[in-house]
């Protein structure tokens, strides 16, 4: 009996399998379908970073724009010759360092209370996030006029109603405001992200160290102290990066006083160009500002990375 062999024909609507794109193939697709983003993501980021370093070997003042030149490196020299610059500077690093110890102290300190069962903790935690959802502008603004005011702040009406003198916050003591604004402002960040972090934490581990005899603090600094190290890296590095840049609250408060008292990297770049004019100086603080915030970034990702790796 002669054998017929039968050939299928493809389904409808289906690719042949000669038709299907080889494993090279779609190596090769991949790179054009990645231009689009990659040529978007360079004209955002690296023309006006080019655009930075070109005027920052202008001589551009915007008074006289008619008086232009290569000035090379002067801008730079003039900005490290300048005491507000080494102000600012010292005024950015103590202004990270200062919220960055409050809100991971005090972060990690509510994300333990907030971990715990207590009438009321709904309310309490809404109360305790809803400071992040509030912008920068409208947070120094509620400090400086509802809060801080030394005539009709509420700080300054109690001082006065329990005999005391009021407090000129922004007048005497202008960068510990700052510091209080801006972790008011980042603490619920904080708090978000360690409070997570604690409620992944195995409670059976929690429960046999309190049966062993384990006091509260034991407990801490053994078992959710080590369990939080990574949410406390994710939180410095964030942090540190939104905080270098930190402008809106220094605006509204004190607008870089009294002097240069709080006066940063960022409001010195603005009052270079916007207040004295001077485009080629500001954008050299722009390119200063953007070497320490990197520097920065790498140094913390060599200490955290380790932390994340673990």
């Amino acid at each position: 009996m002669a054998n017929s062999l039968t050939v299928k024909e493809p389904a409808s609507g289906s690719v042949p399998h000669h038709r299907l794109p080889t494993r090279r193939g779609r190596q090769n697709i991949a790179p054009m379908l990645l231009a689009p983003a990659v040529i978007l993501l360079a004209l955002g980021s690296l023309v006006p970073l080019l655009m930075t370093l070109w005027f920052s070997a202008q001589h551009y003042n915007l008074i006289d724009p008619d008086l232009r030149g290569f000035w090379g490196v002067q801008n730079y020299r003039f900005l490290i010759g300048d005491p507000a610059f080494w102000d600012s500077l010292r005024n950015t690093l103590t202004l990270v360092a200062s919220v960055l110890l409050v809100t991971v102290v005090f972060g990690t300190l509510l994300a333990v209370l907030f971990d715990q069962q207590f009438p009321g903790r709904g309310v309490a935690r809404l109360f305790v996030i809803a400071p992040f959802f509030v912008m920068p502008t409208v947070a120094a603004l509620i400090w400086k006029d509802l809060l801080m005011h030394p005539v009709y702040g509420v700080l300054g009406v109690l001082a006065r109603d329990f005999g005391g003198t009021p407090i000129d916050w922004f007048a005497n003591h202008s960068m510990l405001s700052l510091i209080l604004i801006l972790s008011w402002e980042w603490l619920p960040f904080s708090l978000l992200i360690l409070l997570t972090a604690l409620q992944s934490l195995d409670s059976e581990q929690r429960e046999a160290a309190r049966m062993d005899g384990a006091g509260a603090i034991t407990r801490f600094s053994c078992i959710t102290l080590p369990h939080l190290r990574r949410p406390i890296s994710v939180v410095i590095m964030m942090e540190t990066m939104f905080l270098l840049a930190a402008f809106a609250e220094i605006f509204v408060t004190t607008s870089g006083g009294p002097g240069t008292a709080t006066t940063n990297l960022a409001f010195l770049i603005y009052a270079r160009a916007l207040l004295q004019f001077d485009i080629g100086g500001a954008a050299a603080g722009g390119v200063v500002a953007i070497v320490l915030a990197n520097v920065i970034v790498v140094l913390l990702a060599r200490v955290i990375a380790p932390q994340l790796e673990a």
